[in-house]
């Protein structure tokens, strides 16, 4: 069945992939991360809030983002950033943002409403006798959010928080889409198309994000266990 198969393409290829599309795709998806966490601890305080206007802000946005297909979204601000960055510092013309920061944009804002709906089950996860006691010890909103209930909140969520991460990682191959950022898949899509070897390629892919998504949720679910003995 693999007779005609050619793997060698693989070996004269392997450290072009890792040092070029495996290291984008991480990066992509550290940095993502840090970002769509931030701003979806954000997102999570807003709807949460008892302003009712700030509240239905953040709700609108989670529900709008969540309802359209990550591709669409890709596109969509890769082609209006430049707009945007342009109508901002008031240009003639488009501003060139660039491939890297399009996409890291698009995840940010893309992952924070995930992040948001996660931190937000977190946060709600906290006894509200001790969000009582804060505001009884002086508190205001700000400094019982701070030092009571979100760092017990992220110690709570990181097995899910590592989860989407590896979501995010996955997804981070959609930028394939815009043939002009060296991701893992663009990289292998590119040597394939030369050497003509699509077959060989893709299953190296397969297994290579197999392998390292499977090892990733392995020690996710150690540490939730981990997390689960020590609470």
């Amino acid at each position: 069945m693999f007779s005609n198969f050619d793997f060698d393409v693989i070996q004269r290829s392997w450290l072009y992939l890792f040092t070029t599309g495996m290291k984008f795709t991480l990066t992509l998806t550290l940095v993502a991360m840090v970002g769509g966490i931030l701003f979806g601890t954000v997102l999570a305080m807003m709807r949460l809030s008892h302003n009712k206007a700030i509240s239905l802000i953040a709700t609108s946005y989670v529900n709008l983002i969540r309802s359209v297909p990550l591709v669409l979204v890709i596109f969509w601000f890769y082609f209006l950033v430049p707009y945007i960055g342009a109508w901002i510092i008031g240009a003639a013309q488009p501003v060139q943002v660039g491939a890297f920061s399009s996409a890291l944009i698009t995840f940010i804002l893309f992952e924070a409403a995930y992040y948001c709906e996660i931190m937000r089950s977190g946060i709600q996860s906290i006894p509200r006798g001790q969000v009582s006691a804060g505001y009884a010890l002086g508190m205001n909103y700000w400094q019982m959010m701070g030092n009571v209930v979100l760092p017990q909140a992220f110690r709570n969520m990181i097995p899910i928080l590592l989860t989407q991460t590896i979501v995010l990682f996955q997804d981070v191959s959609l930028v394939y889409v815009l043939g002009s950022v060296p991701d893992f898949v663009t990289v292998a899509s590119k040597i394939a198309q030369r050497d003509g070897r699509l077959v060989e390629m893709y299953m190296f892919v397969a297994v290579v994000y197999f392998v390292m998504s499977f090892g990733l949720s392995t020690l996710v679910k150690k540490l939730q266990q981990r997390v689960a003995i020590i609470r």
